[in-house]
């Protein structure tokens, strides 16, 4: 396996499948790395060499990924809470926050369903 800014990536698949293992590279960004990197977007990784590798190591590390980018939106969240604006508010009671429904769906964020039992009837 292949290590790149902390994450081993898989040697028989393709060098931009195998850079999305990476948190923060999608396809896109990988094909970037690798058009920067001069590499062959085809190649496997286990058929790199040395010299490329260090090459993609200098273009990934152009960008923020892996834990920079997590502490970063968790920073942009919790920014968000503090100033009490409705996205924050929906993050601190777990629910969606870009408009969505809730009556019926939205179990992702809620979780699992809390069933309410109903009140008996008292019997004269």
């Amino acid at each position: 396996m292949a290590r790149i800014s902390g994450v081993d990536i898989p040697k028989q698949k393709r060098g931009v499948i195998s850079l999305t293992y990476i948190y923060g590279v999608g396809r896109s960004r990988a094909k970037e790395i690798l058009a920067t990197a001069e590499v062959d977007e085809s190649k496997k990784v286990s058929e790199w060499n040395d010299d490329e590798i260090g090459r993609i190591r200098d273009a990934v590390s152009s960008f923020t990924i892996e834990g920079e980018l997590r502490s970063e939106i968790q920073l942009n969240i919790k920014r968000l809470m503090d100033i009490g604006s409705f996205r924050g508010i929906r993050h601190r009671i777990g629910l969606p926050l870009r408009g969505q429904r809730t009556k019926n769906n939205s179990r992702t964020r809620k979780g699992k369903r809390k069933t309410v039992a109903n009140k008996k009837k008292v019997t004269k």
